[in-house]
């Protein structure tokens, strides 16, 4: 078995949205805002297609003899003034197909992804994980990541002016 990590090109976009349209159900099995908040716009071939395209944006395929199983999107993001024009790297995006998990795609895809960062001089990086994604955070965790900040939710009934109640729109659950 031989694990590859190639750049995204345009030719890759349609694997890139089939990876994505399965990622997506996962993350917002446990966090149903995901897909609205942190997930990617539709299209999803445009918006793969512009971070393939941006400047500082880096998309990776994960491949096990030559398949591609994988994928990683990497961005830089300014950080405070007070960080005296540091920048920061960050995860936007990684996931592996379930039957190719556990053996090193994910390890070559980030490790990739970081040596780009390094290479411009990215020193701080990021990797939000979602609530429950205890296997994600372990695979960061496992690369010298660590807890720094957690997002807290809430969405209004928009039937109620008044509610507390957690329902919304885009069909979060209740917290009653």
């Amino acid at each position: 078995m031989e694990i590859t990590v190639t750049r995204a090109t345009h030719d890759d976009v349609e694997r890139l949205v089939e990876m994505y349209v399965a990622l997506e159900p996962e993350q917002t099995a446990r966090k149903p805002v995901w897909a609205m908040t942190d997930g990617l716009d539709e299209t999803f071939a445009q918006s793969f297609s512009d971070a393939i395209d941006a400047p500082e944006s880096w998309v990776f395929l994960g491949r096990i003899d030559g398949s591609a199983v994988g994928m990683i999107w990497a961005t830089v993001e300014p950080m405070l003034a007070r960080a005296n024009g540091s920048r920061i790297g960050r995860i936007r995006l990684v996931f592996t197909e379930p039957d190719a998990r556990g053996v090193g795609v994910g390890h070559e895809m980030l490790e990739a992804a970081l040596d780009v960062l390094r290479g411009i001089g990215i020193r701080y990086f990021d990797a939000p994980v979602g609530p429950g994604q205890r296997t994600t955070k372990n695979f960061f965790e496992g690369h010298q990541f660590a807890a720094r900040s957690i997002i807290m939710h809430h969405a209004d009934d928009p039937r109620s002016q008044n509610s507390s109640a957690t329902t919304s729109e885009i069909g979060e659950p209740s917290n009653e």
